[in-house]
């Protein structure tokens, strides 16, 4: 919490509140959104559904140390980084399923781990000998 050894930290964060918070709603519809995706098309697709409970978790509100400001903002981070993890997940889960090819090397990357058994950006012949045969009609 290395806010507190902040001066006048109140007044310096008092305008970032509308941007943190405000960030909230978005992310509460993303979450609505992505979850409505993942439990209808999960089980079309015949992907395993991903436990949500392994990516959120908000517990650190029950410290009774916190006061009340420090407890509000510890569920918005709670519920915001594991609900961006979580949304994480079933989109990288969706990229296995829908796409099997790497991003072209640049430095500076962070490759995703899900990528770790994708063809090689570029390489038509893997392509071909994995996919080609398992192609099917679009409609």
């Amino acid at each position: 919490m290395k806010y507190f050894f902040t001066r006048h930290r109140f007044i310096r964060h008092l305008p970032m509140y509308p941007f943190i918070y405000g960030a909230a709603f978005f992310i509460f519809i993303l979450d609505i959104w992505i979850e409505l995706y993942h439990r209808i098309a999960f089980p079309l697709y015949g992907i395993k559904y991903i436990r949500r409970r392994d990516y959120i978790k908000i517990d650190r509100h029950k410290l009774s140390y916190l006061h009340a400001f420090q407890k509000i903002n510890c569920v918005y981070c709670g519920y915001a980084n594991g609900a961006i993890k979580y949304f994480g997940k079933i989109i990288a889960e969706t990229e296995i399923y829908w796409c099997g090819i790497q991003h072209d090397k640049r430095e500076g990357f962070i490759v995703p781990e899900h990528h770790k058994d994708f063809i090689e950006y570029g390489n038509e012949e893997k392509y071909k000998e994995v996919y080609a045969s398992k192609k099917t009609r679009m409609l």
